[in-house]
Protein backbone atom coordinates (compact mmCIF):
# COMPACT_ATOMS: atom_id res chain seq x y z
CA UNK A 1 0.00 0.00 0.00
CA UNK A 2 1.29 3.52 -0.76
CA UNK A 3 2.36 6.26 1.60
CA UNK A 4 1.62 9.92 0.97
CA UNK A 5 4.14 12.50 2.15
CA UNK A 6 2.56 15.74 3.37
CA UNK A 7 4.07 19.21 3.15
CA UNK A 8 5.62 18.85 6.63
CA UNK A 9 7.15 15.47 5.63
CA UNK A 10 4.65 13.35 7.57
CA UNK A 11 4.01 9.98 5.94
CA UNK A 12 0.36 8.89 5.78
CA UNK A 13 -0.42 5.22 5.28
CA UNK A 14 -3.12 4.82 2.61
CA UNK A 15 -5.34 1.93 1.56
CA UNK A 16 -6.42 2.42 -2.05
CA UNK A 17 -8.87 -0.27 -3.16
CA UNK A 18 -10.81 -0.58 -6.40
CA UNK A 19 -11.27 1.93 -9.19
CA UNK A 20 -13.76 4.57 -10.22
CA UNK A 21 -14.99 7.67 -8.38
CA UNK A 22 -12.90 8.09 -5.20
CA UNK A 23 -14.56 7.77 -1.81
CA UNK A 24 -12.22 8.90 0.98
CA UNK A 25 -12.98 7.54 4.46
CA UNK A 26 -11.68 9.35 7.54
CA UNK A 27 -11.58 7.36 10.77
CA UNK A 28 -12.48 8.25 14.33
CA UNK A 29 -10.41 8.68 17.50
CA UNK A 30 -8.38 6.77 18.61
CA UNK A 31 -8.56 4.24 15.75
CA UNK A 32 -7.07 3.83 12.26
CA UNK A 33 -8.29 3.23 8.73
CA UNK A 34 -8.83 -0.44 9.66
CA UNK A 35 -12.08 0.57 11.34
CA UNK A 36 -13.50 1.30 7.88
CA UNK A 37 -12.57 -2.09 6.34
CA UNK A 38 -16.10 -3.51 6.02
CA UNK A 39 -17.47 -0.40 4.34
CA UNK A 40 -14.35 0.10 2.19
CA UNK A 41 -14.63 -3.45 0.86
CA UNK A 42 -18.28 -2.94 -0.06
CA UNK A 43 -17.58 0.41 -1.71
CA UNK A 44 -14.74 -1.03 -3.81
CA UNK A 45 -16.84 -4.06 -4.77
CA UNK A 46 -19.63 -1.69 -5.88
CA UNK A 47 -17.35 -0.12 -8.49
CA UNK A 48 -15.81 2.80 -6.62
CA UNK A 49 -12.30 3.62 -5.46
CA UNK A 50 -12.29 3.27 -1.68
CA UNK A 51 -9.48 5.21 -0.03
CA UNK A 52 -8.88 5.12 3.71
CA UNK A 53 -5.80 6.46 5.46
CA UNK A 54 -4.36 6.44 8.95
CA UNK A 55 -4.45 9.88 10.55
CA UNK A 56 -1.00 11.20 11.43
CA UNK A 57 0.11 9.73 14.73
CA UNK A 58 -2.13 6.67 14.40
CA UNK A 59 -1.95 3.23 12.81
CA UNK A 60 0.92 2.89 10.36
CA UNK A 61 1.35 6.59 9.63
CA UNK A 62 4.37 8.38 11.04
CA UNK A 63 4.17 9.97 14.47
CA UNK A 64 5.26 13.61 14.30
CA UNK A 65 5.34 15.65 17.49
CA UNK A 66 3.13 18.40 16.05
CA UNK A 67 0.30 18.90 13.59
CA UNK A 68 -2.76 17.58 15.43
CA UNK A 69 -4.84 20.75 15.08
CA UNK A 70 -7.64 20.68 12.53
CA UNK A 71 -5.99 23.10 10.13
CA UNK A 72 -3.04 20.70 9.82
CA UNK A 73 -5.30 17.65 9.66
CA UNK A 74 -7.38 19.22 6.88
CA UNK A 75 -4.15 19.93 5.00
CA UNK A 76 -3.39 16.21 5.27
CA UNK A 77 -6.79 15.47 3.74
CA UNK A 78 -5.98 17.94 0.97
CA UNK A 79 -2.82 15.95 0.24
CA UNK A 80 -4.83 12.73 -0.01
CA UNK A 81 -7.39 14.36 -2.32
CA UNK A 82 -4.56 15.65 -4.51
CA UNK A 83 -3.09 12.14 -4.57
CA UNK A 84 -6.29 10.78 -6.16
CA UNK A 85 -5.87 13.07 -9.16
CA UNK A 86 -9.65 13.40 -9.34
CA UNK A 87 -12.06 16.32 -9.11
CA UNK A 88 -15.25 14.51 -8.06
CA UNK A 89 -14.24 13.07 -4.72
CA UNK A 90 -16.64 11.98 -1.97
CA UNK A 91 -15.31 12.50 1.56
CA UNK A 92 -16.85 10.73 4.57
CA UNK A 93 -15.74 11.34 8.13
CA UNK A 94 -16.58 9.28 11.20
CA UNK A 95 -16.64 11.01 14.60
CA UNK A 96 -13.42 13.05 14.83
CA UNK A 97 -13.09 12.63 11.07
CA UNK A 98 -16.15 14.79 10.58
CA UNK A 99 -14.08 17.72 11.80
CA UNK A 100 -11.53 17.16 9.07
CA UNK A 101 -14.33 17.15 6.50
CA UNK A 102 -15.72 20.42 7.87
CA UNK A 103 -12.38 22.19 8.11
CA UNK A 104 -11.48 21.05 4.58
CA UNK A 105 -14.72 22.53 3.27
CA UNK A 106 -13.88 25.93 4.80
CA UNK A 107 -10.06 26.08 4.72
CA UNK A 108 -9.74 24.50 1.24
CA UNK A 109 -13.11 25.72 -0.06
CA UNK A 110 -14.29 22.17 -0.71
CA UNK A 111 -11.96 21.82 -3.71
CA UNK A 112 -12.71 18.69 -5.79
CA UNK A 113 -15.45 17.49 -3.39
CA UNK A 114 -18.70 16.29 -4.98
CA UNK A 115 -20.42 14.97 -1.81
CA UNK A 116 -19.72 14.75 1.90
CA UNK A 117 -20.71 12.38 4.69
CA UNK A 118 -20.69 12.88 8.46
CA UNK A 119 -21.09 9.68 10.48
CA UNK A 120 -21.54 10.02 14.28
CA UNK A 121 -19.66 13.27 13.84
CA UNK A 122 -18.32 15.62 16.52
CA UNK A 123 -19.79 18.62 14.69
CA UNK A 124 -20.60 21.34 15.40
CA UNK A 125 -18.87 21.96 18.80
CA UNK A 126 -18.24 19.47 21.58
CA UNK A 127 -17.28 21.81 24.43
CA UNK A 128 -19.83 23.36 26.76
CA UNK A 129 -19.50 27.15 26.81
CA UNK A 130 -21.79 30.07 27.54
CA UNK A 131 -22.96 30.10 23.92
CA UNK A 132 -22.92 26.31 23.55
CA UNK A 133 -24.92 25.05 26.54
CA UNK A 134 -25.52 21.54 25.16
CA UNK A 135 -21.82 20.74 24.97
CA UNK A 136 -19.76 18.58 27.33
CA UNK A 137 -18.04 20.08 30.37
CA UNK A 138 -14.28 20.65 30.11
CA UNK A 139 -13.77 18.62 33.28
CA UNK A 140 -15.02 15.50 31.47
CA UNK A 141 -12.33 15.85 28.80
CA UNK A 142 -9.74 16.62 31.50
CA UNK A 143 -10.73 13.38 33.24
CA UNK A 144 -10.22 11.46 30.00
CA UNK A 145 -6.79 13.01 29.47
CA UNK A 146 -5.78 12.15 33.03
CA UNK A 147 -6.91 8.53 32.60
CA UNK A 148 -4.98 8.23 29.32
CA UNK A 149 -1.82 9.45 31.00
CA UNK A 150 -2.21 7.14 34.00
CA UNK A 151 -3.10 3.89 32.20
CA UNK A 152 -4.03 4.22 28.56
CA UNK A 153 -4.63 0.48 28.08
CA UNK A 154 -7.07 0.30 30.99
CA UNK A 155 -8.90 3.46 29.96
CA UNK A 156 -9.42 2.20 26.41
CA UNK A 157 -11.06 -1.00 27.64
CA UNK A 158 -13.85 0.95 29.31
CA UNK A 159 -13.96 3.48 26.52
CA UNK A 160 -14.71 0.89 23.84
CA UNK A 161 -17.43 -0.73 25.94
CA UNK A 162 -19.27 2.61 25.90
CA UNK A 163 -18.26 3.27 22.29
CA UNK A 164 -20.07 0.12 21.14
CA UNK A 165 -22.87 0.29 23.69
CA UNK A 166 -21.82 -2.84 25.55
CA UNK A 167 -23.90 -3.23 28.70
CA UNK A 168 -26.21 -0.36 27.75
CA UNK A 169 -29.79 -0.46 26.44
CA UNK A 170 -29.63 -1.78 22.87
CA UNK A 171 -26.42 -3.74 23.41
CA UNK A 172 -25.67 -7.30 22.27
CA UNK A 173 -28.80 -8.65 23.95
CA UNK A 174 -30.82 -6.48 21.57
CA UNK A 175 -28.90 -7.39 18.45
CA UNK A 176 -25.93 -4.99 18.46
CA UNK A 177 -23.41 -7.79 17.95
CA UNK A 178 -19.98 -6.90 19.34
CA UNK A 179 -17.71 -9.84 20.11
CA UNK A 180 -14.95 -9.88 22.70
CA UNK A 181 -12.55 -10.45 19.82
CA UNK A 182 -13.78 -7.30 18.09
CA UNK A 183 -13.31 -5.28 21.26
CA UNK A 184 -9.75 -6.59 21.61
CA UNK A 185 -9.03 -5.75 18.00
CA UNK A 186 -10.20 -2.16 18.42
CA UNK A 187 -8.17 -1.89 21.62
CA UNK A 188 -5.06 -3.10 19.80
CA UNK A 189 -5.62 -0.63 16.96
CA UNK A 190 -5.98 2.23 19.43
CA UNK A 191 -2.78 1.25 21.23
CA UNK A 192 -0.87 1.62 17.93
CA UNK A 193 -1.42 5.37 18.12
CA UNK A 194 1.22 7.50 19.77
CA UNK A 195 0.37 8.78 23.28
CA UNK A 196 1.10 12.31 22.08
CA UNK A 197 -1.25 12.06 19.10
CA UNK A 198 -3.97 10.49 21.24
CA UNK A 199 -3.87 13.34 23.75
CA UNK A 200 -3.48 16.11 21.19
CA UNK A 201 -6.37 14.84 19.06
CA UNK A 202 -8.53 14.58 22.16
CA UNK A 203 -7.83 18.25 22.75
CA UNK A 204 -8.54 19.14 19.12
CA UNK A 205 -11.89 17.41 18.72
CA UNK A 206 -13.10 18.49 22.16
CA UNK A 207 -12.22 22.18 21.84
CA UNK A 208 -12.53 23.08 18.15
CA UNK A 209 -15.61 25.11 17.27
CA UNK A 210 -16.82 24.10 13.81
CA UNK A 211 -19.97 26.22 13.78
CA UNK A 212 -18.35 28.68 11.39
CA UNK A 213 -17.33 25.88 9.02
CA UNK A 214 -20.84 24.56 8.41
CA UNK A 215 -21.88 27.29 5.98
CA UNK A 216 -19.07 26.18 3.68
CA UNK A 217 -20.76 22.86 2.88
CA UNK A 218 -21.98 23.51 -0.68
CA UNK A 219 -22.52 19.89 -1.70
CA UNK A 220 -25.04 17.14 -0.83
CA UNK A 221 -24.18 15.94 2.67
CA UNK A 222 -25.31 12.75 4.37
CA UNK A 223 -25.46 12.82 8.18
CA UNK A 224 -25.92 9.58 10.15
CA UNK A 225 -26.01 9.25 13.93
CA UNK A 226 -27.24 6.78 16.54
CA UNK A 227 -29.90 7.86 19.01
CA UNK A 228 -28.15 6.03 21.88
CA UNK A 229 -24.70 7.42 21.20
CA UNK A 230 -23.17 8.04 24.63
CA UNK A 231 -19.80 9.11 23.23
CA UNK A 232 -21.08 11.96 21.04
CA UNK A 233 -24.74 12.53 21.98
CA UNK A 234 -26.90 13.18 18.93
CA UNK A 235 -28.85 16.09 20.42
CA UNK A 236 -25.67 18.11 20.87
CA UNK A 237 -24.11 17.15 17.55
CA UNK A 238 -25.70 15.89 14.34
CA UNK A 239 -29.17 17.28 14.99
CA UNK A 240 -27.62 20.72 15.34
CA UNK A 241 -25.23 20.31 12.42
CA UNK A 242 -28.04 19.22 10.09
CA UNK A 243 -29.85 22.48 10.72
CA UNK A 244 -26.85 24.49 9.52
CA UNK A 245 -25.84 22.48 6.43
CA UNK A 246 -28.14 23.49 3.61
CA UNK A 247 -28.03 20.34 1.46
CA UNK A 248 -27.95 17.83 4.31
CA UNK A 249 -29.98 14.70 4.99
CA UNK A 250 -30.02 13.39 8.56
CA UNK A 251 -30.69 9.70 9.15
CA UNK A 252 -31.06 8.62 12.77
CA UNK A 253 -30.33 5.03 13.74
CA UNK A 254 -32.72 4.15 16.54
CA UNK A 255 -30.88 2.57 19.47
CA UNK A 256 -27.46 2.73 17.83
CA UNK A 257 -24.32 3.57 19.85
CA UNK A 258 -21.32 5.53 18.63
CA UNK A 259 -19.58 2.59 16.97
CA UNK A 260 -22.36 1.95 14.48
CA UNK A 261 -19.87 1.01 11.78
CA UNK A 262 -19.77 -2.31 13.65
CA UNK A 263 -23.13 -2.61 15.41
CA UNK A 264 -25.13 -1.45 12.36
CA UNK A 265 -22.57 -2.14 9.66
CA UNK A 266 -24.98 -3.62 7.09
CA UNK A 267 -27.39 -0.71 7.41
CA UNK A 268 -24.57 1.83 7.32
CA UNK A 269 -23.03 0.24 4.24
CA UNK A 270 -26.41 0.20 2.48
CA UNK A 271 -27.09 3.86 3.29
CA UNK A 272 -23.61 4.93 2.24
CA UNK A 273 -23.85 3.13 -1.10
CA UNK A 274 -27.28 4.61 -1.75
CA UNK A 275 -25.88 8.09 -1.10
CA UNK A 276 -22.74 7.51 -3.16
CA UNK A 277 -24.74 6.24 -6.14
CA UNK A 278 -27.36 8.98 -6.09
CA UNK A 279 -27.07 11.32 -9.06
Amino acid sequence: MPYITTKDKTELYVKDWGSGQPVILLHGWPLSSDSWDDQAMAIAEAGYRAIAYDRRGFGRSSQPWNGYDYDSLSDDLAAVIKYTGEKNVIIIGFSMGGGEVARYMSRHKGKSVAKAGLIASVLPFRLKTKNNPTGTEQKAFDKTAKALKEDRAKFLTGFFNAFFGVGAPGDTASGNTVSDELLRTMHNIAMQGSPKATLECLKSFSSTDFRGDLAHFKVPTLIIHGTEDQTVPIAASSRLAAKSISQSQLIEYEGAPHGLFVTHKDKLTKDLLKFIRKK
